[in-house]
C-alpha cells in the first residue's frame, strides 16, 4: 500500500522539478550575455503654440508672445522646433526662424502631426522635446542570490545606463546616433579652434642659424 502511494507522489515532484529546470534553463538562455535587462528609452513630446499671421508674416506681438514662449519653454539643444502653415509662407517661416536662431536652433523642414486642425492665417509651432530614462532601474528582485547558469543580474547595467540617459545632450542620439550635420547653429566659439588648426606647424620652417663670438677678444 505504501509502495503503491509513494511512485505516484515521486513522479510528480520529479515532474515539477523537471518543469521548474525547464523554466530556469528558458530564463538562463534570455538573460546569459553581457547586454543589461534594461535599456535606455526615449520618448518624445510635442508642444505647439498658434500664431496669427499676416501678409508680411509675424507682426510684433506674436513675436514677442513666441519669444516668451520659447523661453518659458527654455528652448536648448536638442529640442526640434517645426511648423504647421498651411500657406507656406516664407515670410512667417523667415521671422519665426530669426526667433529660434537666437537660441540655436535650426526650424526642420517637417512637422509632426498634432491634434486639430490649423486654419489659414494661423501657424503652429510645434516644439518637439526627447527625454531618456531608464524604467524598472534599479531592480534588486535577485535579492543578490546567485543565478542559475550565470545568467546577467536583474540589476546589472542599471547604474551605467541611467547615468548616460541622465548625461546625454540630445537625447535622440540614443536612438540613432549623431550626424554631422545638427540642428543647431555653430556661433564664433569655434574661431580658436579653427585659428589653432589653421597656423602652419613650426617645424617645417628652416631652422634659426646662430653664430657665436668671443665678446672677451
Amino acid at each position: 500500500m505504501f509502495d503503491r502511494m509513494t511512485k505516484p507522489l515521486a513522479a510528480a515532484i520529479l515532474l515539477a522539478i523537471g518543469m521548474t529546470a525547464a523554466g530556469c534553463s528558458s530564463s538562463s538562455a534570455e538573460r546569459r550575455g553581457l547586454e543589461s535587462l534594461h535599456q535606455p528609452v526615449v520618448k518624445r513630446t510635442n508642444y505647439t503654440l498658434d500664431l496669427a499671421t499676416g501678409g508680411g508674416g509675424l507682426s510684433v506681438p506674436e513675436q514677442r508672445r513666441l519669444a516668451d514662449w520659447f523661453e518659458t519653454m527654455d528652448l536648448r539643444y536638442g529640442d526640434r522646433v517645426a511648423l504647421d502653415d498651411p500657406l507656406g509662407s516664407y515670410a512667417t517661416r523667415e521671422a519665426i526662424g530669426e526667433i529660434a536662431a537666437k537660441y540655436g536652433i535650426l526650424l526642420a523642414d517637417g512637422a509632426p502631426v498634432t491634434p486639430g486642425y490649423v486654419s489659414a492665417g494661423n501657424v503652429r509651432v510645434v516644439l518637439t522635446r526627447s527625454t531618456a530614462s531608464v524604467p524598472g532601474c534599479p531592480d534588486w528582485s535577485d535579492n543578490f542570490a546567485a543565478t542559475l547558469g550565470n545568467e546577467t543580474n536583474s540589476n546589472f547595467g542599471c547604474a551605467v545606463n541611467s547615468n548616460l540617459a541622465a548625461m546625454v545632450a540630445n537625447p535622440e542620439d540614443l536612438v540613432r546616433g549623431s550626424s554631422s550635420k545638427g540642428e543647431t547653429v555653430v556661433m564664433s566659439s569655434t574661431k580658436a579652434i579653427d585659428s589653432y588648426r589653421a597656423k602652419p606647424v613650426t617645424g617645417t620652417k628652416e631652422l634659426k642659424a646662430n653664430t657665436t663670438s668671443d665678446a672677451g677678444n
